[in-house]
């Protein structure tokens, strides 16, 4: 009996170490001080680049960047600073690398344009020698009213330049009230436009008349065009996930990615997310429609023109602020943010065209705060890295690296 016993304790032990060791986890210290508002980019050299915002004092930022370099990350290198910045929890800077160009490179920031709370515009700048010294920047949108323009995605194109889209303000500017803020005329609009190593403006257009206010845009490359997910508004409040493709020279009109119907009257603050190879395209999203909360993934095999059902990958309370990638077999691997005894974890799951796959893991624990911001995936040779805003301590900057 005893022996019995022994041997279905070792084998127990046995299965919980395998499954502990299922996933390996490292922490990557980075060269981050005080900052947030993390991104990453992966070139289509296999490097890998970490972004962020550095908090110099009260009133000075500077956007930085560190490429990673074997285990660790490179010294980093100041893009621009300015004591005028928009900085926003939600509403992150990026780093992006001209495809077939080693040493040219793009970043964004959000700088104040006028008095108004939300009067700020896009900045990009450009780098031709791997971000030693960054050129004077410029505005993508040309519209020059003081509004809000931000909640930007960058996209390295096959033709040389940048692919750039963005949640434009300039409909939404009726006037101003005595403390300078705008009141609201029209609806904020979907735009996106080009530009090449030099700066040169490319195609700026409007892709969609009505979207949600705040949520974050993300773009991604299909081997049919580029794509841009994003969160549409409806005259009835609808606020479900969108897409628009660019097919040859022309955007198709926006479609729903899934119709979950969630009628809420503010921005819920929560972005889409996409990954694509070839004609393979997975999208992920937070929806609260019918007040319940709930992460899901869909998939489409000819590059946005349909999708299947979304599939359900959170754990019961989730906060959404999702990232998604594509691993080499075409499964998909999504993060979220899940509410636990009021504390956050950052947890993966795959799921791949039949649902989710297995249980998902914690990666970190992290506030549920604003501050905490929104963690970022990308998948790096053989693992993933991951990057949040930790406020533990001080608000800085943390990385990952996990095997799967």
């Amino acid at each position: 009996m005893y022996r019995l016993f022994f041997f279905i304790l070792a084998i127990l032990t046995l299965w919980s170490c395998e499954s502990s060791e299922e996933l390996l986890i490292k922490e990557i210290p980075t060269p981050v001080k005080e900052g947030g508002e993390p991104n990453l980019f992966l070139a289509d050299n296999g490097e890998l680049y970490l972004s962020w915002v550095s908090y110099l004092d009260d009133t000075t930022s500077a956007l930085a960047f560190a490429q990673f370099a074997g285990d660790e990350w490179s010294n980093p290198q100041e893009i621009a600073q300015g004591d005028n910045w928009f900085v926003n929890w939600a509403d992150f800077p990026s780093v992006a690398a001209f495809a077939g160009d080693g040493g040219a490179f793009a970043a964004h920031w959000l700088q104040k344009s006028a008095f108004g709370t939300y009067d700020y515009d896009v900045r990009v700048a450009i780098s031709q020698d791997a971000g030693e010294r960054w050129n004077p920047s410029f505005i993508p949108h040309t519209d020059g009213i003081p509004a809000e323009h931000g909640f930007v995605t960058l996209l390295p194109t096959t033709n040389g330049r940048i692919f750039a889209t963005w949640l434009d303000g300039r409909n939404t500017k009726k006037g101003t009230n005595a403390a300078g803020d705008h009141e609201h005329g029209g609806a904020m609009t979907l735009r996106a436009a080009e530009f090449d190593t030099k700066g040169q403006l490319f195609a700026e257009r409007e892709l969609d008349q009505r979207i949600c206010d705040c949520c974050q845009t993300d773009a991604v490359m299909t081997s049919n065009g580029p794509i841009v997910v994003y969160r549409d508004r409806s005259a009835e409040e609808i606020r479900d996930i969108y897409i628009v493709r660019k097919m040859d020279s022309t955007w198709t009109e926006p479609q729903p990615v899934a119709s979950d119907s969630w009628k809420i009257a503010g921005c819920p603050v929560n972005g889409p997310a996409a990954a694509a190879k070839g004609e393979l395209l997975a999208v992920a999203w937070f929806t609260g429609a019918n007040a319940e909360n709930r992460v899901k993934v869909a998939f489409s095999k000819d590059a946005g023109a349909s999708f299947s059902e979304g599939f359900v990958v959170d754990d019961g309370h989730p906060l959404g602020r999702v990232d998604i990638v594509l691993k080499e077999d075409g499964e998909a691997l999504v993060s979220w943010l899940e509410e636990v005894n009021g504390k956050g974890e950052i947890r993966v799951a795959t799921v791949n065209t039949n649902g989710k796959q297995g249980e998902s893991h914690t990666l970190m624990t992290t506030s549920t705060a604003r501050q905490s911001g929104f963690p970022i995936l990308e998948k790096y040779q053989e693992g993933y890295v991951l990057a949040w805003t930790s406020g533990e301590e001080e608000t800085t900057v943390r990385t990952l690296w996990f095997e799967w």
